[in-house]
């Protein structure tokens, strides 16, 4: 039988169908090796997404310090409390891994952490969980807390490691300082003052940890690592010492007395570093407790600033040539532009004065017939000469300006005493500095250095002249007059001590939000300006209150003690004619010295030396190196060793214990005026630093 030959015949059609589509595919295949996108798509980053891991390094964020080196900002441990619930984490029930008995777990943490016992037993019945956090109250935990925790024992019970800004001095110079928080992937970012301001430079530069991974999700050989580079560390002007002076003052007014704010500052006199700034209300940043106006009071409050302004309006009548200091004129009232300008006293006056007196008595209508003399173009531009109704560009977020209102006659007669016009405390400090500086105005500045990782200086803050304002002898009165208002005037409420201070007085009425001023008895900004020593000015200073209870008299009250505080801290209580130069020791510098070496060493000086710890070698000291000190003055050294012994200081003064509170970080209140009369700590005791320390002074 004979086979058949069959053959399969393939369309011409099909064949052609098959060479083009063979085509398309390598013509796409050509695209796809050449081209870097493919319908859009970056092949190449989406290949490295899916096999490249890349970890970000935090850089460590710089630390804050005073002029001195005193931390004020720092990086600290932070714990998130977690617990696991699933039981296969147990393999050995002897030691079990999981939450076991939730209901004591919830009590135990309920107490320790201050939490609501059914929120937190809730978050142990999570159901389907394999771990749980517990919310606001378990994250940000303190090593000491932590450590409560540990010691409780209770199974399944862990922590996550994070970093958190640490303020070591709670609410000192909070709103010069500022607050940084932490966002879950643990990067520190500045919210308020300085930490906001230098946030680039406080930050540093962030690297990464990059590496391939296998199909299963491993890492496939070595990482690449890019190191990160350390934030910088940021040194303010500020004195701690002087600082917490202030802030004990705000303290004590806060105590006693009702009142819509307070803000009180100080300024080195011949360089215009602000060395302490503090105010009321103010905040923790270690917790954001008492935070409900983002407004830093130095530079962000603006407000009618009352007679303190004489100061200026007098100098800018001696300027131009219109002040005789011994011309007389009726004070008591004055009519100007349908409005009537009186003194403070009523308008009862006090008859015929000169100009001089008139400045002593903050005489209104005294100001009113010098500014009447200059005329409205002649006060603005002289105002405007000392940087009032501008900006200080001083290194602090949120300032503000003043503004100044000069256009019509009554506005001329108000702005001559302060009304009328608004500045902000920054700009009245800024404008006081040509007092101590012979007529030249310095600009104020609040960031003494910049040090990055390596040690070196990056920026270096200094006195910056902003030319000569006042002639020398316009300068001159002014201090006299000045004195004259504290020690011959009606302001003798303000007068420290120990040490002679010039100065003048404000109360401004506060303008109504319906027009007019307000009128109850305390609608006033009461303030203070001034510098001391009057001999050779060393600090300038200003404070301001609004409507607060105790009127100028407790300002006064707060203002002269710390002055006083200031002058004994700084040695300049006495005159130097009125010293045995043999009494005054300059210290040398103690720290990382043999403490034994370092104890024998001072005594031989006369110096009462108080150890602080059981260390063998000196970590800090006070007073600071090279700073002048009578015979007989306490000398505290810091040591290496933390377990601190509390020691009797009865008959110690608000300096000695605010020096020792300092060093160990010790939270403290005074009660009273005068020297240590008792105290709660029992003496040679171990200090719990948990505690405060309250002072009954006599």
């Amino acid at each position: 039988m004979k086979r058949k030959n069959n053959k399969i015949k393939v369309s011409k059609f099909f064949i052609l169908v098959f060479v083009f589509l063979f085509l398309l595919a390598i013509i796409k295949l050509g695209i796809v090796a050449l081209s870097p996108k493919v319908d859009g798509i970056d092949l190449t980053l989406f290949a490295n997404s899916r096999n490249t891991r890349k970890k970000v390094l935090y850089a460590s964020r710089g630390e804050i310090f005073d002029v001195f080196g005193e931390t004020i900002a720092s990086n600290a441990n932070s714990y998130t409390l977690i617990a696991y619930l699933s039981p296969s984490r147990t393999t050995d029930i002897e030691n079990p891994q999981h939450v076991v008995d939730k209901e004591n777990t919830a009590k135990a943490l309920s107490e320790v952490l201050g939490m609501d016992y059914d929120y937190a037993l809730a978050r142990l019945n999570t159901e389907g969980a394999y771990q749980v956090e517990f919310g606001v109250k378990g994250k940000n935990l303190s090593e000491n807390k932590k450590q409560e925790i540990d010691a409780l024992e209770l199974p399944g019970i862990d922590f996550v490691r994070g970093i958190k800004r640490y303020y070591k001095n709670s609410k000192m110079a909070s709103y010069i300082v500022g607050y940084a928080k932490s966002n879950d992937e643990g990067e520190i970012t500045g919210e308020m003052g300085i930490e906001s301001y230098y946030n680039d430079i406080l930050k540093g530069e962030d690297g990464y940890s990059e590496y391939q991974i296998d199909g299963a999700g491993y890492q496939m050989g070595e990482a690449y690592t890019k190191s990160p580079v350390s934030g910088e560390n940021i040194y303010l002007t500020l004195d701690s010492h002087i600082q917490l002076i202030l802030e004990d003052a705000v303290h004590t007014l806060e105590d006693k007395y009702n009142m819509a704010w307070f803000t009180f500052s100080v300024m080195d006199a011949k360089t215009g570093a602000i060395v302490g700034s503090a105010s009321s209300p103010n905040f923790n940043p270690n917790t954001l407790e008492g935070l409900t106006n983002y407004v830093n009071p130095l530079v962000g409050y603006t407000y009618e600033p009352g007679s303190t302004m004489k100061i200026f309006s007098w100098l800018a009548a001696m300027e131009n040539g219109v002040y005789d200091g011994k011309e007389q004129f009726l004070s008591g009232t004055i009519k100007v532009g349908g409005a009537t300008i009186q003194d403070f006293n009523g308008g009862a006056g006090w008859g015929m004065i000169d100009y001089d007196t008139g400045f002593a008595y903050s005489s209104n209508v005294g100001a009113t017939y010098l500014a009447k003399k200059l005329g409205s173009k002649k006060l603005r531009e002289f105002y405007e000469s000392l940087g009032f109704g501008d900006y200080t560009n001083i290194e602090l977020p949120g300032e503000e300006k003043g503004v100044l209102r000069l256009t019509y006659e009554s506005e001329l007669a108000t702005a001559s005493f302060g009304q009328g016009i608004t500045t902000t405390p920054i700009e009245t400090l800024q404008a006081l500095s040509i007092l101590t500086n012979d007529g030249v105005m310095l600009k104020p500045y609040i960031v003494d250095k910049i040090v990055n990782e390596n040690g070196e200086i990056t920026y270096q803050g200094k006195r910056t002249e902003l030319g000569k304002k006042v002639s020398s002898e316009s300068i001159k009165k002014m201090h006299e007059l000045m004195y004259n208002v504290v020690y011959k005037g009606l302001s003798k409420m303000w007068r420290p001590s120990n040490v002679v201070i010039a100065g003048k007085t404000g109360t401004a009425q506060i303008a109504s939000p319906n027009g007019g001023y307000l009128t109850g008895a305390q609608d006033y900004v009461r303030s203070f300006a001034g510098f001391f020593p009057y001999e050779d000015p060393k600090y300038i200073i200003y404070a301001s209150a609004k409507q607060i209870d105790g009127g100028a008299e407790a300002v006064a009250s707060v203002v002269s003690k710390a002055v006083e505080s200031i002058a004994s801290y700084s040695n300049i209580s006495n005159k130097p004619s009125e010293l045995d130069m043999s009494q005054i020791i300059t210290l040398d510098n103690y720290i990382s010295s043999d403490v034994k070496e370092a104890v024998a060493d001072l005594e031989n000086l006369d110096l009462d030396v108080v150890v602080i710890g059981k260390g063998e070698n000196v970590i800090s000291q006070f007073p600071r190196v090279n700073t002048e000190v009578l015979k007989g003055s306490k000398v505290f050294l810091l040591t290496s060793n933390k377990e601190y012994i509390m020691p009797d200081i009865k008959g110690w003064s608000t300096n000695e214990v605010m020096s020792f509170c300092n060093l160990i970080g010790l939270a403290y209140k005074f009660n009273g005026y005068g020297l240590v009369s008792s105290f709660n700590i029992e003496p040679n005791t171990v200090i719990n630093l948990n505690d405060k320390l309250e002072i009954q002074l006599e």
